[in-house]
């Protein structure tokens, strides 16, 4: 073995030792296919070593020595030689075929052995919402490995997250989880389960001692035995690990194309929609609402979660001219740019609503909807609590379509007063520091 390697895993070594033995070979070598179109000099020109230029994935293996190991039989192993008549190449990973020879060799091994591990463990369903799901794929994409997302498939159907190319692994219990987190030792484990009890947070750090904890929007007692935890929906607290508050909100990175809406003179479009499961059924009551002719001067843009239930029902709604039914929308700043007013609850869409400077009344999910701090008042939306009546929800409905263009822009300011766009780097910078 050689020191200028210091990227080989002990595995893999194990691994060529092993092949070593189970040919007969006298003497195996470590190498990276590395085919390339490569030239030679011959004669006092350059000659190609290709007869047909092509790509490199259709080129023949080319195997490159990186000087990780050499295992020979110690029978063959002279003064002069350690190579026996029967030799072979064992082939790396390029990350463990690192050769250090120059300082840049040595920065870039240096980054490879740091490289982080990282799993995140999230569910979701219609009573907890599936923002939680959203927000583990936009943090998925932060990272420079990809993250294993764990999800108990007893709470979450693997449909919620929609179709994506990460790595998604599903378990039956938490017994299972710690189990595989033992064995894989996550460097980073983020946890966006709601609640964390003390019981699973001490069993989660006993499977990884050396691991960064960080969750998300938790408030239970499990925060205290956390590294980090961020609570974008609620006020701060008392804990130096507990980060809260709105400027810790991760927004979705489509919606950073979009700038805010501009207010027209009269509202036209209306936005509507409850997150991705509704438990409420308040797109239900809504769109029971505005089918009555009253309403047909203006135009509705509503939109179902994807763990809606009853979503062929709610589509037949389509029928009305004046109403847009859509299902599992995938470029949501579009549709919502082209609304003047919004109505929504207290999740993640009035977070989205409030990126784009578009006004909204709003109300609650469930008591624990009732807790988050930014859907409010004070900061340039009308909250109308858990639950309203219908008679509540239409007057103030009724109030926002007659809006004057200054009271909406007034609300407007005070939706973009916040700055929900540089959260991300705010929670990955507290993240990887």
């Amino acid at each position: 073995m050689q020191p200028t390697s210091p990227t080989l895993k002990v595995q893999t070594l194990d691994a060529g030792i092993e092949y070593a033995i189970e040919n007969n070979i006298d003497t195996l070598i470590s190498a990276i296919n590395a085919p390339h179109l490569s030239w030679r000099e011959e004669n006092g020109k350059k000659v190609p070593n290709y007869v047909e230029r092509l790509n490199r994935q259709y080129l023949p293996p080319c195997y490159m020595e990186t000087g990780a190991f050499v295992v020979s039989r110690a029978s063959i192993v002279t003064k002069n030689t350690r190579i026996g008549s029967v030799v072979d190449v064992y082939e790396l990973p390029e990350n463990e075929a690192q050769d250090v020879d120059t300082f840049e060799d040595l920065r870039s091994v240096a980054d490879t052995l740091s490289e982080q591990k990282v799993a995140i463990y999230v569910n979701g369903n219609n009573k907890r919402g599936i923002g939680h799901i959203y927000r583990a794929l936009e943090l998925a994409d932060e990272f420079f490995v990809k993250p294993d997302i764990y999800y108990d498939t007893n709470q979450t159907d693997v449909k919620v997250f929609g179709n994506t190319k990460h790595n998604l692994i599903p378990v039956n219990g938490i017994a299972e989880l710690f189990k595989v987190c033992k064995e894989k030792q996550y460097t980073i484990f983020i946890n966006d389960i709601l609640t964390t009890s003390i019981d699973y947070m001490i069993g989660l750090r006993s499977v990884l001692p050396e691991a960064k904890i960080i969750n998300f929007e938790d408030d239970g007692e499990g925060i205290i035995k956390a590294d980090l935890v961020f609570n974008a929906l609620y006020h701060d607290t008392e804990f130096p690990q507990v980060h809260a508050g709105e400027k810790y909100y991760i927004a979705s990175k489509t919606f950073m194309f979009y700038e805010s809406i501009e207010i027209r003179e009269q509202v036209e479009r209306v936005f509507i929609s409850f997150g991705g499961a509704d438990p409420q059924n308040y797109s239900d009551r809504l769109l029971n609402m505005i089918a009555k002719p009253e309403y047909q001067k203006y135009h509705f843009v509503v939109v179902l979660g994807r763990a809606k239930h009853n979503v062929e029902e709610l589509l037949q709604y389509n029928k009305y001219e004046h109403i847009d039914v859509f299902y599992d929308v995938a470029n949501m700043p579009e549709l919502m740019s082209s609304c003047d007013i919004g109505i929504t609850s207290r999740g993640r869409t009035g977070y989205e609503l409030a990126v784009l400077g578009i006004p909204a009344i709003a109300m609650a999910q469930n008591k624990r909807e009732e807790k988050h701090g930014f859907v409010c008042n004070e900061n340039g939306f009308t909250y109308i609590g858990l639950n309203p009546d219908d008679e509540i929800i239409e007057s103030n409905l009724k109030m926002y379509l007659n809006l004057s263009k200054k009271n909406r822009q007034h609300f407007q300011e005070m939706l973009l007063e916040h700055d929900l766009r540089g959260g991300r780097k705010r929670v990955m910078g507290l993240i990887n520091s």
